[in-house]
């Protein structure tokens, strides 16, 4: 299944799915810290970080505004890249 079938798979349930890029990230705790800021935005309702790749895989109601996203990852003390 490629990003762009299950994004179209997602949003088919009422879910949208969306992988971000996060610069910093090296450890569990890390992962912990972007996970509890991104989550807290509205309308997120699943997030999955991981540090060895850099990836954060986002699962929400509607796409979210991307500069929140980036404020939420700033806030734990990483820096967004963009979507990955």
């Amino acid at each position: 299944m490629t990003a762009e079938t299950k994004i179209e798979t997602e949003t088919a349930t009422g879910a949208v799915t969306t992988v971000y890029a996060v610069t910093g990230m090296t450890c569990g705790h890390c992962e912990g810290a972007v996970t509890d800021e991104i989550s807290a935005l509205d309308g997120v309702t699943s997030v999955k970080a991981e540090a060895t790749t850099g990836r954060v895989t986002v699962i929400s109601q509607a796409p979210l505004d991307e500069s929140a996203v980036r404020a939420a990852v700033d806030e734990a003390g990483y820096e967004l890249s963009g979507q990955a």
